[in-house]
């Protein structure tokens, strides 16, 4: 019996044997090749220009089960929480409960009188009095000489509060004047964390929780995840033996279950989040502070928040990056940052995830991985590789 026209056509749409392959994005192509070559084990990319989305998905959730990665998987995307921190920080300001100009002793008052190490060897250390306290703004920018890594830092935040964390930074003599050096410092967005209770009357997360992550609708974006979100987590990996392969490896600073709330929330790197719920959160930023009717941010606080404050201080982990207030700038672009425009602001994590906000392209560049051991997540080929390919899209008409 023959067919009519009509229903071969309609044949020929349905059926994957008859039906042209579309062509590979540039950005598939790029994350592949280190999936292929046992670099990578899976990427979520998300690349939106003007409005328009392009979500891709390659490799493996898990290795060993060999579990397809998915759009919807989780990751822990780490340092990329500071920004978040920083915006509850600036919310604050805008309503008059703090100023970041302030010393942050105005709020935390262990901070008062704390001291600045002027000599140090092995048998002695000489404090002295800073010349002038450490401001919000500081701690905002990492120029604050707060101690980089804590002692507690690893361990603490799972039998510690927020506050009695903190308490352990101001204990802590400074490392140098305030404002005079860019010193990447976890404990000093901590602080911030506490500072937003103490501003607000509010515990840290739940605060993230109400005026940000549940007016955006970001269902999958905590410090906590579920055992069901869990189950979409993806296997963190390190390279093995001799560099050759991958090999499971754990998350640092955070200890299992991972779904713990007696584990304090991180706030210079904790979150747990998705492509979709990041989208979110970034287009929101991109739209000046507005989504779906509602400000979250005044143009001029995310203006504020994304223009350099370090000027001639060397900042951030690439060459040509400033410091806003939580955000990452671009000062000038060259390497990795070579295709994005002057002003583009976001912020990496520790296993090599990446957000960045170009307001001059419109755009925005997502890429989520679990790769340890990187020597430089902010430079990584991953993250060139996705940026490369999606400025190559732009340039097609």
């Amino acid at each position: 019996m023959q067919l009519p026209a009509l229903s071969l056509v309609l044949l020929a749409l349905l059926s994957p044997a008859l039906r042209a392959e579309e062509p590979s994005s540039p950005i598939r192509e790029g994350l592949e090749s280190f999936v292929k070559d046992g670099s990578l084990a899976g990427a979520v990319a998300v690349f939106q220009h003007d409005g328009k989305t392009v979500t891709e998905v390659v490799g493996y959730r898990d290795l060993a089960s060999q579990e397809p990665m998915k759009a919807d998987s989780l990751f822990w995307i780490a340092s990329m929480t500071k920004p978040v921190t920083a915006m509850a920080v600036l919310m604050l300001q805008e309503e008059g409960k703090l100023k970041v100009e302030d010393p942050i002793s105005d709020y935390l008052p262990e901070f008062k009188n704390q001291m600045l190490v002027k000599e140090k060897d092995d048998e002695q250390v000489v404090l002295v009095k800073p010349s002038r306290p450490v401001t919000v703004r500081d701690l905002l920018t990492h120029t604050s000489g707060l101690v980089g890594n804590s002692p507690l830092d690893a361990d603490a935040l799972d039998v510690l509060s927020l506050k009695e964390a903190v308490i352990t930074y101001a204990l802590s003599p400074l490392q140098f004047e305030p404002g005079t050096k860019w010193s990447y410092c976890n404990p000093g967005i901590n602080t911030l964390g506490r500072l937003v209770e103490v501003a607000s009357g509010e515990e840290y997360a739940a605060f993230l929780q109400r005026r940000i992550f549940d007016p955006l609708g970001m269902k999958d974006t905590t410090f906590w995840p579920t055992e069901a979100q869990l189950a979409r987590l993806a296997t963190s990996y390190k390279p093995g033996p001799d560099g050759k392969g991958l090999e499971p490896t754990t998350i640092r600073y955070l200890t299992e279950p991972f779904s713990n709330q007696k584990r304090a929330p991180l706030a210079a790197g904790g979150l747990f989040s998705t492509a979709d719920d990041l989208l979110k959160l970034y287009t929101m930023l991109l739209n000046g502070g507005e989504a779906g009717g509602k400000r979250y941010l005044s143009r001029e606080t995310l203006a504020l928040m994304t223009t350099d404050h370090t000027g001639d201080l060397k900042s951030g982990f690439t060459d040509g990056m400033g410091m806003g207030l939580g955000f990452q700038v671009v000062r000038e672009p060259t390497g990795v940052t070579a295709m994005l425009s002057r002003g583009t602001y976001g912020h990496g994590g520790a296993h090599g995830t990446q957000g960045w906000i170009d307001p001059v392209k419109k755009t925005i560049h997502i890429l989520l991985i679990q790769r340890a051991g990187l020597s430089n997540g902010d430079a990584s080929p991953m993250r060139q590789a996705f940026q490369e390919a999606a400025a190559s899209m732009l340039e097609k008409p």
